[in-house]
């Protein structure tokens, strides 16, 4: 196995202190948002093998897996998901709302990317949306507490939201919401919301800002993202939205055409390797509006809150519908017995989160994690918390 070299990434949106609080290190200053665990091309660990020349050499963890996919990921992995990683684990600290979005199922990612290529628009385009042809579910856990966004609300109580208000521009809103099917109701204001008059939207929103100041409580998510947003419709879509708040261990799984933000709070996040990303808001990049509309499932429901199911072997599992990824935590105690983690045809990273645990002969300390190739015998030993993401084969 192989300990993993990270790189903090820097977006403006980062908490300054919770990952430096985790690695037990002092603060830079700077925004410290997320930490990438894994061979995405954007930004793959690194890794230490023997060199040619017998002396130890730092490579890319995604030119270790092209040089031999079998042997890193095995063969049944790559059968299933191609000579690549499927999956990236990130440490995730929000300071500050990051952008309004949904992602696209996998049927929506190929057919975009298709037309994209075909029309030739460039990768790196700013109006680009689909950077590759796969999908990409996500998972949440937190390690704090988390505040975030998930889905639609119902109707009736999205319409509530808006009315407690008491802005004018707002109360077309309100009526539609109340009088319209749910799912057109929801479609129909979104729609009214990211196409409006940017001058007109943008006075409502300034409005709805001030009075979610003046209301506080669940409503200062609201004013908070009106603060580094101001003016952007997405403080109104964001309202739509069910709020959640996730107690350490707590998680939420994003699937495809699900609305969602993160605001607040540190957790380990886990995702399909993929860029695929339409923006709703919140955000001064680009929105495609008849795309995101394309895309979103306007279907109310209450945001589930996943909580670890425990297997047989100590693990608590953290369910998907997705077989990309497999995210579970191992909590052990001071005195256990070593944990058997070995998996024949599928590849892992463990992560550590707390305490000293050993992961073979490797101790591990927060914020530190390994790659572990198929079929490696691996053995958690000592006290902490890991967690662990592999696959499912």
């Amino acid at each position: 196995m192989d300990r993993l070299s990270n790189t903090v990434r820097p977006y403006a949106w980062g908490s300054t202190t919770a990952i430096p609080e985790l690695l037990g290190i002092g603060p830079t200053g700077e925004p410290q948002a997320e930490v990438w665990m894994g061979a995405h091309p954007g930004d793959p660990s690194r890794v230490v093998r023997t060199g040619e020349d017998g002396g130890p050499r730092e490579v890319a963890l995604s030119d270790l897996i092209a040089a031999d996919p079998e042997s890193e990921l095995g063969a049944a992995t790559v059968a299933k998901f191609g000579p690549r990683l499927p999956f990236l684990l990130k440490l995730l600290a929000a300071g500050s709302p990051l952008s309004l979005q949904v992602h696209p199922d996998l049927a929506q990612a190929r057919e975009g990317f298709a037309e994209e290529e075909r029309r030739g628009v460039p990768l790196d385009a700013p109006e680009r949306n689909y950077k590759d042809a796969n999908h990409k579910p996500e998972l949440i856990c937190a390690l704090t507490p988390f505040e975030g966004l998930c889905g639609f609300r119902p109707a009736a109580e999205a319409a509530a939201t808006l009315e407690a208000l008491e802005v004018d521009s707002l109360k077309p809103y309100v009526d539609l919401l109340r009088a319209r099917p749910e799912g057109a109701a929801l479609r129909e204001v979104l729609t009214a919301v990211l196409s409006g008059d940017p001058a007109e939207t943008a006075a409502t929103v300034r409005e709805a800002a001030a009075a979610a100041e003046r209301l506080g409580g669940p409503y200062e998510p609201y004013a908070s993202a009106a603060r580094h947003f101001p003016g952007d419709p997405g403080v109104i879509a964001a309202m739509l939205l069910n709020p959640v708040t996730l107690q350490p261990g707590e998680a939420m799984f994003l699937g495809a055409g699900v609305p969602h933000a993160y605001l607040s709070g540190l957790g380990v996040e886990i995702m399909a390797n993929s860029d695929n990303v339409l923006r709703c808001g919140l955000t001064p990049k680009h929105v495609d509006v008849p795309e995101l509309l394309r895309v979103v499932r306007f279907d109310p429901a209450d945001a589930d809150v996943l909580r670890p199911e425990p297997d047989a072997d100590g693990a608590e599992v953290y369910a998907t519908p997705i077989d990309e990824f497999r995210l579970s935590r191992h909590v052990l105690a001071p005195g256990g017995a070593p944990r058997d983690l070995t998996a024949p045809s599928a590849p892992q990273i463990l992560l550590c989160t707390s305490g000293t645990p050993h992961a073979n002969d490797l101790e591990l300390k927060p914020g530190e994690a390994v790659f572990v190739p198929a079929g490696e015998r691996t053995e958690l030993s000592g006290s902490g918390t890991v967690f662990r993401a592999t696959v499912l084969i």
